[in-house]
Order: structure tokens, then sequence, then C-alpha cells
């Protein structure tokens, strides 16, 4: 029999550090509801001293997912972990994942603390978490840049105070995987009672070898994988859950251990993941990528016909990619609709909610011939978008783009319930967009990210739009999808508005 693999999510904690990829409550408990039904077996729901919201947010998680662990990060102090504690508390099954750093250059530059003092620290935020829950787990920050002998030392203390699950991380993304899994191997064997408690690893991708490296750990002994949907995270990413999974499922002569995921959903958890954050997913990402099951060579689209093993080692349907049609149309009625929904996994929240959506479905009908499963996942989303940010709404807008002409955007919005109008000139009807919305708005931001993607094929197509704005130190992402692009645009725009304005700035949990 092969050993499980536990899977490890931090896409709530660790994926919410990418630059405007902040959440809110909800949007939180739909990623949770789907990487429970994933089969995740640890879910990182955040880290409950950053902020109120965040501790809000993992509560509210802990009350509603019932068969994942929920998890909250902790630093090695009283504060962090009491907040932890009462965060995970509603939970069936609660973790608190409290860390400190290892490394020389953190423990002088960053801590200011000698070697005797961290390892004190350490023991004393592992006994204090077990007042809260008998699953603990400790972390060695910065694990890849610290001495062996340290590690030992502070593994053995901190076992010895009760942590049933040790991480050591690739916290800078420095390693590569001969020498990483050569880490795991040595650490395991010297540290007395290793096998009493799970060895996990958690990779960076700084170098482009967070899943190499994580993947090196599990063949010489880790039995966690800490990871995020879509490899999101700090600055390059961590290991992408969808390639450690398909990795150890498609190579089971390599790796002794196997995963309870449900891969079937690995494709539709990246695409929430991807439309609430607003971080696309690149064609050529690996098993989740639109590219990722394409065959442009001639001969390699011959040689799959012939026989599909040829060239692909994965089967698209095994992680959730279908060609399935949602066979709905202007006539259909609203039990088929929530029915589909059911299907897709979509929960909504309520019937004025199932309405709200019908509705926008119905008006899709009308400019779209067919309508695809990845159109109800971008309905739904960005109905969740105008439900929970509603100070700028679209009123109405009309453009004017003209061979030899400069563009020119008339926009009406909605501040607060009263209409306010602008017109205004640019480079291309966006740019006049953008330049009406900001006349009449004056936020001040600067946009540093414009991009777009169509949603699926055809001309008819609705696009999705994400842009970046910044101002004043602060970063969020804004989405908005329709079948004219510009439209998606300015509700792109206005969506990272209402964040701007909105919600409350998140502390970072490293802060």
């Amino acid at each position: 029999m092969q050993d499980q693999l536990i899977i490890f999510d931090t896409t709530l904690r660790d994926g919410e550090q990418s630059p405007g990829a902040a959440m809110t409550k909800d949007e939180k408990i739909r990623i949770a509801r789907q990487l429970e039904r994933l089969g995740v077996d640890v879910i990182e729901a955040g880290f409950a001293a950053a902020s109120p919201g965040d501790a809000e947010a993992i509560k509210a998680i802990a009350q509603v997912v019932r068969g994942s662990t929920v998890c909250s990060l902790a630093r090695a102090t009283e504060k962090d972990i009491r907040a932890a504690g009462e965060a995970i508390g509603p939970a069936k099954s609660g973790r608190i994942h409290t860390f400190i750093a290892t490394s020389p250059i953190h423990m002088e530059k960053k801590l200011r603390m000698a070697p005797d003092e961290v390892v004190e620290r350490a023991v004393a935020a592992v006994r204090m978490a077990r007042e809260f829950t008998d699953d603990v787990e400790f972390s060695a920050e910065d694990a890849v840049r610290s001495e062996v002998d340290f590690l030992v030392r502070v593994f053995d203390a901190v076992i010895q105070a009760g942590a049933r699950t040790i991480n050591v991380p690739d916290t800078v993304g420095y390693s590569i995987p001969v020498l990483w899994g050569e880490r795991f191997k040595e650490l395991i064997a010297r540290v007395p009672n290793s096998d009493k408690v799970v060895w996990s690893t958690h990779c960076h991708n700084d170098l482009g070898m967070a899943s190499a490296n994580s993947l090196a750990a599990v063949m010489n002994g880790a039995r966690q994988v800490e990871c995020t949907i879509n490899g999101l995270g700090e600055r390059a990413g961590n290991a992408s859950l969808e390639e450690i999974v398909m990795a150890v499922k498609t190579r089971r002569d390599v790796f002794a251990c196997d995963s309870r995921i449900d891969t079937t959903q690995i494709v539709p958890t990246s695409k929430l993941v991807s439309s609430i954050t607003g971080y696309p997913v690149q064609p050529n990402k690996a098993i989740v990528g639109a590219n990722a099951f394409a065959h442009e060579s001639g001969i390699h689209q011959d040689g799959v016909l012939k026989h599909r093993e040829t060239y692909e080692i994965m089967r698209a349907e095994d992680v959730g990619w279908t060609t399935n049609k949602l066979s709905l149309g202007k006539l259909s009625g609203r039990s088929a609709f929530r029915t589909r929904l059911t299907e897709l996994g979509i929960v909504l929240d309520g019937e004025e909610a199932l309405n709200a959506a019908f509705a926008r479905f119905k008006e899709l009908a009308d400019k779209k011939r067919e309508i695809f499963d990845e159109d109800i996942q971008a309905l739904v989303s960005d109905e969740a978008v105008a439900d929970a940010c509603d100070r700028f709404k679209l009123v109405s807008m009309k453009v004017c783009s003209e061979t030899g002409e400069t563009p020119q955007a008339y926009v009406v919005l909605s501040d607060g319930g009263q209409e306010i109008r602008a017109d205004e000139v640019g480079g291309g009807p966006v740019d006049a967009s953008f330049r009406a919305i900001e006349k009449m708005v004056g936020s001040g931001s600067s946009l540093l990210l414009y991009s777009v993607n169509n949603i699926t094929t055809g001309t008819d197509a609705q696009g999705e739009v994400t842009v970046r704005l910044a101002r004043n130190g602060r970063v969020v992402n804004g989405q908005g999808a329709d079948t004219d692009i510009v439209v998606a645009s300015v509700k792109s725009y206005l969506n990272a508005l209402n964040k701007l304005y909105g919600a409350e700035e998140r502390a970072h949990p490293q802060v």
C-alpha cells in the first residue's frame, strides 16, 4: 500500500500575498468550499493576527468546512497564537501553524535574537498552541539557508514540545532538487523521534524549481506538500498544487505515495481562483493552461489521433478539462439553470442571488449563440463582484472610434446612488473610457496592468479583462467580463476602484 501524501493548500494565505490578490471574506469562503470539494487535506485559511478581517474569514471558513482541516498561520508570539486559536475554534478539525526564522541572516538581521532564544521561543509557541489544538505544525523559516545542526536542535525541541508536523521551507526559492532532497534525508535521519511526525515541504519558485524541489522532498521522506492553486504566491509564487498532485499520480512508478485529491476538480478550482484573484493562468501553464493538452505540430496531431498516449501522458478529462456546453438558451427555465450551477459546484446564497444570476444568464443568452461552462463561472463571479462592491457602478457608456479620428468616450456612473458623467478622448476607446472615469472619480491611482483574455472561443466570446491599480502603496486587482471588450474593461476598472475605496487594507503577514 502507498502512503498518503497530505496536500496542504495555502492559496488563501500565501497566495493572497500576491500583489493585488487580497480577497474578501465571501471570496475566501467560496474558494475554501471548492478546496474542500477538491479533496485538500489542510486549508491554510489565513493569518489570524494580520487583521480583524483575516481572523473573521478564518472563523467563517472553520464554521462551513467539514471535510478538510482548517489552519491559521501564527508567528511564535502569544498574540498571534491566541488569535489563531480563537479563529480555528469552530473547526471540526483545526490546526495552528507557527513559525520562526532559523537562518543566521534572519536571526541576526530580522529577529535580532540569539540561537538559544530562538529555540526557547519556538518551544514556547508550540506548547501554547497545544492549549488550543493537538494538531500543531512548526516551520523553520528560511530553512534552506539554516545550518543543519541548528535545524536538528530546533526540530528535536519542538517535537518534544508536541509538534505533530515539521515543515522545512525554502522561503526564498534558493534550493535545487538534488540538494533539497538530501536535506530532507539528512534531517529525517538525524532528528530524534522523526518517525513520530509528518515531514512537510514548502517551496517558493524564485528559480522556477518549487514543484521540482517539493517532489524531491517527497522522494526523500516528506509526506506533506504545501502548495497553492496555479502556483499563486509571494514573488514568483509557490509550488503548484496541480503539478504536485498530477506528478505523483502520473509517476506512480517513482513515488511511494498518493493523494486523496479529486483531480477532476483541478481545472474548476484553477478557474475559480483565477477569477477571484484577478491572476490569469498563462496558456502554457502545466495542467491548467489553455494549451496544456493542445497539439499544434502535425506529427503530434497524427500520433495522438492514432493513439493518445503517443504524446499525452494524462487525459484532459482526468484534471477537469471538458468540452461540455451548457445546453440552455433564452427559453430555458430557472430550474435547468439551477441544476447546471449545482453540476458546476457553484453555490449561491439564497433565491435572490439565483434570480440575479439567472437574469444575467438571460442577458448573455441574447448576445451569445452558445453558452459554455466558463461563461457561467464568469457570470457568477461578475455578479459576486457587483454585489460586494457597490460604490461605483456603470450606468451607461458610449464610445466612438474611427480611423483617422481621436477616440472619444462618454461614461455615466452611479457614485453611491448619484449619477455622474464625463466625456474624454484618448489613444483608444479603452484609454478614453478610463480617462473619463478618472475625470469623475479622481482616484490618483496608477494603472500597473491591463490584460485581456477570451473566456471561450468564437468571435462572440466574452472577454475577461484584468486591471491592476496602485495608490499610496496599495495594490488591487479588478476584473470584468462582457462580450464587448470595452465594457469589460470599464467593469474591471470600476471593480478595482471599488476595492481601493471600499475594502480595508490588510497587513502583510510577514510585517
